[in-house]
């Protein structure tokens, strides 16, 4: 029974420890996570590639920041503030900027289209002179 008190204090510091610091480097950004990487190549090369898989596996390498553990915009925005007024305005800002955004969106894929197509009319152009000139 002894044993298993003196354990779990241990293995709590330790996971703690390792909390700890993953926050501090979520804290710091991608570059953060990549100079201990780094460092730990440069230490102990096993430690630097255990960072490497673990940043891959953690999805930290790819995102485009560090930080899984904050509540994103959409959790944030909806609780209610108590002031009914501006609860309102919030709402209705919100809703404005989703508007926005979506229109925006919008007008950038008619943009990439608008490219596209006249990209493919140049190429099936150039085809075309290109099947006149064999003739």
């Amino acid at each position: 029974m002894t044993s298993m008190s003196t354990t779990a204090p241990a293995a709590h510091s330790a996971e703690s420890w390792f909390s700890k610091t993953e926050r501090w480097l979520d804290d710091k950004g991608k570059g953060a996570w990549i100079a201990a990487m780094v460092f730990g190549f440069i230490l102990f090369w096993p430690i630097g590639l255990a960072l490497l898989f673990y940043m891959i596996w953690s999805k930290r390498m790819f995102s485009k920041s560090c930080t899984t553990r904050r509540m994103g915009p959409s959790m944030t925005t909806m609780r209610p503030t108590g002031n009914a007024a501006f609860d309102a305005y919030k709402t209705d800002t919100l809703r404005r900027l989703e508007d926005e955004q979506n229109n925006f969106e919008a007008f950038l894929e008619r943009l990439r289209e608008a490219k596209d197509k006249s990209e493919f009319d140049e190429f099936m152009d150039e085809r075309a002179k290109a099947a006149k000139a064999e003739d």
